[in-house]
C-alpha cells in the first residue's frame, strides 16, 4: 500500500472495514463496523474516509452515498468510473483514464475548470442479470 504518510491507527481501521466490505458501506455502517476497536464517534470515521480518499485508499460513490475501498490502490488516482448493480449492489472500479482525459479535454475546451470527476454507471452485474 503506497501512501504519503503513514496511516493512523484509525484510518487503519476504517481501511481495513472497507476492505473487508462485501460491497459498498455508508459512513454509519463504516463505524458499527469499527466501533469494537474503539471508534465511537461520526466525526473521526468521516475525517479517515476523508484522509484514504486523499491518499487513494478509498473512494466515495456520489449517487448512492457510500465508499469502497480503492479496488487498485497502486494505480494512479484520479477520476474515476464505477459500475454498481442496482440489485445486489456490487462494484467494480473500471480503469477508463483514457475516457476521462477526453471529457476533460472536452470541459476545458468550453471554459470549464474540473475539480473533481466521478462517473458511476447503473445497471446489473453478470450475475443478476443470469438470474
Amino acid at each position: 500500500m503506497t501512501m504519503s504518510r503513514q496511516l493512523v491507527a484509525n484510518h487503519r481501521q476504517v481501511l481495513q472495514a472497507l476492505q473487508s466490505a462485501k460491497g459498498p458501506m455508508t459512513a454509519y455502517e463504516v463505524l458499527n463496523a469499527v466501533r469494537r476497536s474503539g471508534i465511537t464517534a461520526p466525526p473521526t470515521v468521516y475525517r479517515a474516509l476523508t484522509r484514504l480518499i486523499e491518499e487513494g485508499l478509498a473512494h466515495r460513490l456520489e449517487s448512492i452515498n457510500a465508499y469502497v475501498a480503492c479496488a487498485e490502490p497502486e494505480h494512479r488516482h484520479g477520476p474515476a468510473v464505477f459500475a454498481i448493480c442496482r440489485d445486489c449492489g456490487h462494484v467494480d472500479e473500471l480503469e477508463e483514464g483514457v475516457l476521462i482525459r477526453r471529457l476533460q479535454k472536452k470541459a476545458t475546451q468550453q471554459g470549464f475548470v474540473v475539480d473533481s470527476a466521478t462517473i458511476e454507471l447503473k445497471g446489473r452485474c453478470s450475475s443478476c442479470a443470469e438470474s
